[in-house]
């Protein structure tokens, strides 16, 4: 298929590849046939000045557009049939009495050319086998000698001329290379519109794609990867957990803020009169920082450690145990973990609550 010369489509210029595709090779341009239609045109004018160039037929040939060309690149019938003529060929209309009348099989011809309106085309034999070198088509179509008959056929009904063409063609390649093989076309092919028509339907379809992924996962500019959004995902998980985490640390500073507030109110309450206003706190407690906090929780553990420390020397071993009910336990050498504080001071808010319900009792 490579071996056989095939223009497609350009413009108006069905005449120019209809030409070329039956001779197979690049023998005629637009201005060689604009120069054949100008010819006929100047020989029709002449003609008709035979009548005289005052005449009104004259005048009113003058004004009409030439009927051999025009402005798109289409080309009539008596340029291409000119234009055959410089190669010793000639045209003879398929359908008419005259030929029909010679009984010709068309598979015992050599090439046809098919016109419908302003469209021409070429079928040619190369080698053994028919070929349709139509210039809408994306490359030539195998022909099968018995569909060439109904092929021409269908033609006609769809209101195609079809022209044989009579002469010795100039010798190609092509046809020379399929002499010795035969080709096989596993798929015909498409027409020019039609693989413009499917490639669109395909930008389509990608651009509904896009759009649809566009709507389920916008892309401002911001937007991330797969990978990217994993590591999103991972990074707002983290960061989720921290502040739990900083939850959970505010919760253990109001705890110990309350344990120590409650200490507080304890002791002055034991040793103020009951009918001195006790002051508040609460506004004091919240300024502190969280590492004044830390500093005077450590201190006040360390008094109650000295404390634990002294009563662990006199024999009575009652006051031990009392002791060892409201006081966090010692590890090894005398620190104390955080979990220890924090239990310590829990006990210490629990029995400041009690006393506190005890003395509210006795009023």
């Amino acid at each position: 298929m490579e071996s056989i010369f095939h223009e497609r489509q350009e413009g108006s210029l069905c005449a120019q590849h209809c030409l070329n595709n039956l001779l197979q090779g690049e023998y005629f341009s637009p201005v060689e046939l604009s120069s054949i239609a100008q010819q006929l045109d100047e020989e029709e004018r002449m003609r008709m000045a035979e009548g005289g160039v005052s005449s009104e037929e004259y005048r009113t040939f003058l004004q009409q557009p030439s009927v051999n060309m025009d402005d798109s690149g289409f080309f009539s019938i008596q340029v291409i049939s000119n234009a055959l003529k410089v190669w010793g060929l000639e045209l003879i209309l398929f359908n008419s009495p005259e030929y029909q009348r010679l009984g010709i099989d068309p598979i015992n011809e050599k090439s046809f050319i098919c016109n419908y309106k302003e469209h021409w085309f070429t079928v040619r034999k190369l080698g053994k086998q028919w070929f349709n070198l139509n210039s809408l088509l994306m490359g030539p179509e195998l022909i099968s000698d018995t569909y060439l008959a109904l092929f021409l056929a269908q033609l006609q009904q769809e209101g195609y001329s079809i022209f044989v063409v009579k002469g010795d063609l100039p010798d190609c390649e092509a046809d020379q290379l399929l002499q010795m093989i035969r080709v096989q076309q596993m798929q015909r092919p498409k027409l020019i519109g039609e693989e413009a028509a499917q490639s669109r339907d395909q930008r389509l379809s990608r651009g509904d794609v896009d759009q649809a992924i566009e709507v389920n996962h916008p892309f401002d500019g911001t937007g991330m990867l797969d990978e990217d959004e994993e590591n999103f995902q991972k990074a707002l998980a983290l960061s989720r957990q921290e502040i739990d985490m900083e939850d959970e640390e505010a919760d253990l500073r109001r705890a110990i803020q309350l344990s120590m507030q409650g200490s507080r109110r304890s002791e002055l309450s034991g040793s103020s009169p009951q009918n001195v206003p006790q002051p508040s706190h609460s506004s004091q407690t919240e300024s502190l920082s969280s590492e004044e906090l830390r500093r005077r929780r450590q201190a006040y553990f360390e008094k109650q450690q000295q404390q634990l420390q002294q009563q662990n020397q006199t024999p009575n071993l009652q006051d031990k145990a009392t002791l060892s009910s409201s006081t966090p336990e010692s590890g090894p050498g005398g620190d104390m973990s955080e979990e220890d504080m924090l239990q310590a001071a829990m006990n210490m808010s629990l029995e400041s609550v009690r006393n506190h319900l005890n003395s509210e009792e006795e009023k």
